[in-house]
């Protein structure tokens, strides 16, 4: 506690209890030459506040160290410990940085974090699972296109199999591939997204590499899922 805070705190002390100056003061901590001096303020100690603040609000990462070194190249004559003083007085603080955002691909040519620049660009698949009113598991499959947002299908069982998982995505494009002059013709999704874990690694993972399909892997974050249906 500062000892202009320790100097009120006496005052209400007396004020409430019928004791002495010298035992409020023993009992608080304050020197009894601090509680009587008069407090004095300097006369540009106003427009220095008002400088202070200003060049806080105009220089938002600089401390009080370097404000000091402004206010003596104004020519001001303070020194850093005044500042300081003032600067917490006032409650200025430096905002915290914050952190750069990561790159959304890899060095690689992968296109693992890649962003969807057009629709049907990236198609995203997940699980969810919930339980009915009885306890008997349901499973949804969700599939999204990542640019759009559109949900592009959503399928609810009991039980999910790899192959109900490649009838869904099947149906949404009824051109899988045809062979026209023996050149493979793919749909017209260019990436698709799968979770991690046992669910992605499935036999629907391997039939859609055998078609040829350009496909990466990635693991959808829980946010992914708030907002796929």
């Amino acid at each position: 506690m500062s000892p202009p805070r320790r100097r009120q705190a006496v005052t209400q002390v007396r004020q409430r209890l019928p004791i002495s100056e010298r035992r409020a003061c023993r009992v608080l901590g304050q020197a009894r030459t601090t509680q009587r001096y008069p407090p004095t303020s300097a006369a540009d100690e106003a427009r220095l506040v008002a400088r202070l603040v200003e060049l806080a609000t105009q220089y938002g990462r600089y401390g009080y160290r370097r404000v000091t070194a402004v206010l003596r190249g104004e020519g001001w004559p303070v020194n850093h410990k005044r500042v300081a003083r003032l600067w917490r007085r006032e409650g200025l603080k430096v905002p915290q940085r914050q952190p750069k955002r990561g790159r959304l691909w890899l060095r690689d040519g992968s296109c693992v974090r890649r962003r969807a620049a057009y629709r049907h660009h990236v198609w995203a698949y997940d699980f969810v699972a919930e339980r009915t009113h009885d306890g008997r598991p349901l499973k949804m499959l969700t599939v999204v296109d990542e640019y759009s947002r559109e949900c592009l299908a959503l399928v609810v069982a009991r039980r999910l199999r790899s192959t109900d998982v490649l009838e869904a995505v099947v149906g949404l494009d009824p051109i899988l591939w045809t062979l026209s002059e023996r050149r493979l013709r793919c749909p017209r999704w260019r990436r698709r997204r799968s979770p991690g874990g046992s669910a992605g690694s499935s036999m629907t993972s391997s039939r859609w590499g055998r078609f040829g399909w350009c496909w990466t892997r990635a693991r959808v974050s829980d946010g992914w899922r708030g907002t796929s249906i």
